[in-house]
C-alpha cells in the first residue's frame, strides 16, 4: 500500500459532521417510516388484515432491502470513483423523491417498486458521510464525529414516529379521508430531503480522495477486487457479520411487535402498530451509540466496545423473549433496551471504514451496512421456517443466538483500527 500526507481537522464539530449527521437523521426517517406506518398504509390500501404481517415483511425484508443492496454498490463504486459528495446528493435525491411518491401509494404492487427505488437512494447516505468524516477528522477524533453522526441520525425514527402521530392526529380533528399521517409523514421525509441538499452546497470533498484521483494509475471502487482477492473478501466479510444482530432486533423483534404482543406475550392491550415500540428502540439505539462511540474513543479501543455491546446484546434479547404477559410500558422498556444493546452502529460503520484504503473506502463502507441490512432477507426467510414448527418465541430465541454467535465469531477474527492511519491507497 502506498501513503501520503494527510491533510485533516481536529475539529470535531465540522461542516461535513453536522450535514452527514444530518443526512443520516433523514436516512433513518425514511428507513424506519415504513415500520411505523405498516400496518396503517396497507390496511388504507386494502390489504387483508391476515395478510398484513406476510406483505410488510416482504416490502420491508424483501423489496427495500433488495434496493438497499444493489445501491450499496452503486453508490459505493460511485463515491470511490467520483468523490464522497456526489454520493451525499444523489442518494438523497433519490429516496426523497421515492418519498414523496409514496405518499400517493394505492396498491401493493406500487408499494414494492417505491420501497426499491427508495432502498436505493438510502444506500449510499451513511457509507459516503463516515468515509467523508472519517478522512476530514484527524485519526484521534474520527471516532467522536462518527458518534455524532448515528446518534443523532437514529433520532430520525423518533420524529418517524412523532410526525405520524401528528398527522394522524391532524386529519381526525379534519376529518381527512386521503391525506392521513402516514402520507403526510412520508411528504414531510421527502421535503427535508430536498432542504438537505441545499445544505450541503457548504461541505468541501475529502482531500484524501482528491490526492488518490489525482493519480490516473490508481485503481477506485473496484467492487469485483473486492471480492476477489481473498485477503479483502475476507476482512470484508468479517465487517457484514458483526451487524448481524442489529437488524435481527429491528427487523424481526421490534418491526413485528405487534404479532409479539398479542401471540407471544398474551397482552391484553397489545398494540395495533409497531410505531411506539419503534420509536422506544432508537432512541435507546441513541443512546447505545452515544455511549459505544465514546467508549471506543476512551478505551482507544473499536473491538472491546463491540464484545461488551453484543453481550449486552444477547442479555436483552433473552430478557425480551423470555416473559409472559406483560404491561404495555414494560413493553417499551424492553424495546428501548434492545435498542441500547444494538447501538453500537457508529462503531461498527467506523471499523468498516478503517479497514481499507481510500481508493476502495467509499465501496466498503457503503456495501458493508447494506449488506448488513439486507441481511433481513434471509433472517426473514429463516424466521418464517423456524416459527411454523418451533413458535414466535422458541424461533426467535434460537435466531438471535445464531446472529449475536456468528457476530462475536466474527469480531474475534477483525483486526482492531483504532488510531490507524487513513491516508493510503490499497494495492
Amino acid at each position: 500500500m502506498t501513503t501520503h500526507t494527510p491533510q485533516s481537522s481536529s475539529r470535531v464539530l465540522h461542516a461535513a459532521v453536522i450535514v452527514a449527521a444530518l443526512g443520516y437523521f433523514v436516512d433513518i426517517y425514511d428507513l424506519v417510516l415504513f415500520s411505523v406506518t405498516r400496518v396503517q398504509s396497507l390496511t388504507d390500501i386494502g390489504v387483508p388484515p391476515e395478510q398484513i404481517a406476510d406483505i410488510g415483511s416482504e416490502l420491508l425484508g424483501y423489496w427495500q432491502m433488495l434496493g438497499m443492496l444493489v445501491g450499496g454498490i452503486l453508490w459505493g463504486v460511485w463515491g470511490d470513483k467520483k468523490g464522497r459528495l456526489s454520493v451525499l446528493f444523489g442518494s438523497i435525491l433519490m429516496y426523497s423523491v421515492a418519498n414523496i411518491a409514496n405518499a400517493f401509494v394505492s396498491s401493493v404492487e406500487q408499494y414494492k417498486i417505491l420501497r426499491l427505488i427508495a432502498g436505493i437512494g438510502l444506500a449510499g447516505e451513511l457509507g459516503a458521510g463516515v468515509t467523508l468524516v472519517s478522512e476530514v477528522l484527524d485519526r484521534h477524533n474520527r471516532g467522536y464525529g462518527t458518534t455524532i453522526i448515528a446518534t443523532i441520525g437514529v433520532l430520525g425514527a423518533v420524529a418517524a414516529f412523532g410526525i405520524t402521530a401528528l398527522f394522524d392526529h391532524v386529519a381526525a380533528i379534519g376529518q381527512h379521508t386521503y391525506f392521513t399521517g402516514w402520507r403526510m409523514a412520508y411528504l414531510v421525509g421527502g421535503l427535508m430531503g430536498f432542504a438537505l441538499l441545499i445544505l450541503r452546497i457548504s461541505v468541501h470533498e475529502s482531500g484524501m480522495f482528491k490526492q488518490t484521483a489525482e493519480q490516473t494509475k490508481v485503481e477506485r471502487g473496484n467492487f469485483i477486487a473486492l471480492v476477489s482477492r481473498r485477503r479483502w473478501l475476507y476482512k470484508y466479510i468479517l465487517c457484514i457479520l458483526i451487524g448481524l444482530p442489529t437488524w435481527y432486533v429491528v427487523g424481526i423483534l421490534v418491526t413485528l411487535t405487534p404479532e409479539f404482543a398479542k401471540n407471544a406475550f398474551m397482552m391484553t392491550e397489545a398494540p395495533k402498530t409497531a410505531g411506539m415500540a419503534v420509536m422506544w428502540c432508537y432512541l435507546g439505539l441513541a443512546l447505545g451509540d452515544l455511549l459505544s462511540g465514546l467508549l471506543s474513543q476512551w478505551w482507544r479501543s473499536r473491538k472491546k466496545v463491540m464484545w461488551l455491546f453484543h453481550l449486552l446484546s444477547l442479555g436483552t434479547v433473552i430478557f425480551y423473549l423470555t416473559s409472559g404477559n406483560i404491561s404495555p410500558a414494560m413493553l417499551y422498556t424492553k424495546s428501548f433496551l434492545l435498542g441500547i444493546g444494538v447501538g453500537y452502529w457508529a462503531v461498527f460503520v467506523t471499523i468498516a471504514s478503517e479497514q481499507f484504503g481510500t481508493n476502495i473506502r467509499a465501496t466498503v463502507a457503503t456495501t458493508v451496512p447494506n449488506f448488513a441490512r439486507g441481511s433481513l432477507a434471509p433472517i426473514t426467510f429463516i424466521f418464517a421456517s423456524l416459527k411454523t414448527s418451533l413458535g414466535l418465541m422458541q424461533a426467535a430465541l434460537i435466531l438471535g443466538a445464531i446472529c449475536i454467535g456468528i457476530a462475536l465469531f466474527a469480531l474475534m477474527l477483525i483486526p482492531e483500527t483504532f488510531g490507524k492511519e487513513l491516508d493510503y491507497i490499497e494495492e
